[in-house]
């Protein structure tokens, strides 16, 4: 059995040498590259949008009919440059295909949800950034007549540079882009060095074209020496995480039917006025929370406040989704996660800050998207090192209790992809 175990070991990183060493290492930088290009480009036409439509410096009622706007244009969009696909069904098809079949749902994808994350919404750009970056390396793979895995590989490797160039965190991007595919972590262990070289290539035009050095994206409390104490409040952390995956996955379902209620065709319009009557409570409802998660830790708001801050994001996050609006849900959990986080240790004076915020950020993210590496690595890459045994404890608690808790519903276990496609 060891001795099986062994050879099968060898046999992964055999094909992990032959991919990077011949044929495919020319296109996974060239995927690379263009999915730093992509996603270079992506995030500055989001960042002119948000200057014009966004909800700094607007009146309340304003950026209202901004967001019912923004909810029309998906509608009208939608039908003129048809659907535009999901995680879910990009997930789908790098199981059965190696990934999309066609170009077409991204077309439809970058502008509508360009607008949508540009107005306001309660989503972030990693969705429709790594499905576009994704889709570089689906293309490139099919204008080579490369065989499903091999473009399985092209794709995740467009997917880590995509997710490299959001979170600046390019260990952290390419076992992300690894663990979203599945319930129960990283599976392609062959693409694993493929996604860094991405990641690695992404980051590089990233930087240049953005002009963005190696500082992080969030800026977290001087982390301290850890004690025996932290891992236990790591250990509360990943338990208080699969909680909050359940009753997320609760409130996206519950928003879900609501919005099931009434014709597709009003389903963005109606979100847009829910985001906008919200927005008029709190002004956490409106942006995917990334940076609100910096002004978060600098605040030091009320427990009060941060409820409300809380209360604020979820609500707007699965109104968002449930309306078909575009855009990810991964930042708003890492607010969800700091927020929590702030709110342990303000009733908790004595827990180390560092250390209960990065653990509930990571924890958050892990029980709804399965990515215990990959949140991790993303969060300690900007917060530290040191945090690394205290994070990744609360990742893997999180991960075992929020087994059942599903919402990426074709998250799959590799032998499955096998049957269905009718392989060994």
């Amino acid at each position: 059995m060891i001795r099986d175990k062994i050879e099968s070991h060898r046999d992964t990183w055999r094909r992990v040498t032959v991919h990077v060493r011949t044929r495919l290492l020319v296109p996974v930088v060239l995927v690379g590259l263009a999915g730093g290009l992509a996603g270079a480009a992506y995030l500055a036409t989001l960042h002119i949008l948000q200057h014009a439509i966004g909800p700094n410096g607007h009146e309340v009622w304003l950026q209202g009919l901004i967001l019912v706007g923004a909810g029309v244009v998906v509608t009208l969009g939608t039908r003129t440059l048809g659907p535009t696909g999901d995680v879910e069904l990009l997930v789908d098809n790098i199981h059965v295909t190696g990934g999309p079949e066609g170009i077409r749902e991204t077309r439809s994808m970058v502008p509508l949800s360009l607008v949508c994350i540009a107005a306001g919404a309660t989503l972030g750009p990693e969705a429709p950034l790594v499905q576009t970056t994704g889709t570089i390396g689906t293309w490139w793979a099919h204008r080579s007549g490369l065989d499903r895995e091999a473009t399985r590989i092209l794709t995740i490797t467009g997917m880590a540079a995509g997710f490299t160039v959001l979170f600046g965190a390019p260990l952290g991007g390419a076992l992300f882009a690894l663990e979203i595919l599945h319930r129960r972590g990283l599976q392609y262990y062959e693409a694993i060095l493929p996604a860094l070289l991405g990641s690695l290539a992404g980051y590089g035009v990233a930087a240049v074209l953005l002009r963005v050095g190696l500082e992080p994206v969030w800026h977290f409390p001087p982390a301290n020496s850890i004690t025996s104490t932290d891992l236990v409040w790591a250990v509360a952390a990943g338990v208080a995480g699969a909680a909050a995956a359940g009753g997320f996955r609760l409130l996206v379902e519950g928003a879900r039917r609501l919005f099931g209620l009434v014709p597709p065709a009003t389903r963005p319009v109606l979100g847009g006025l829910a985001l906008a009557l919200l927005a008029a409570g709190s002004p956490y409802v409106l942006t995917n929370g990334e940076e609100q998660i910096n002004d978060l830790l600098a605040a030091k708001l009320t427990v009060a406040a941060l409820l409300v801050a809380m209360g604020a994001k979820a609500l707007g996050t699965v109104v968002t989704m449930a309306a078909g609006w575009k855009g990810g849900f991964i930042i708003p959990l890492f607010f969800l996660g700091a927020a929590a986080g702030e709110i342990v240790h303000t009733l908790v004076p004595s827990t180390n800050e560092s250390v209960i915020v990065v653990s509930l950020m990571v924890a958050f993210c892990v029980g709804v998207t399965k990515t215990p590496l990959g949140s991790t690595l993303v969060v300690t890459e900007m917060a530290g090192i040191a945090l690394l045994p205290t994070t990744i404890i609360a990742a893997v608690v999180t991960l075992l209790l929020s087994d059942r808790v599903r919402v990426i519903e074709t998250q799959r276990d590799r032998a499955s992809e096998n049957e269905e496609a009718g392989g060994p």
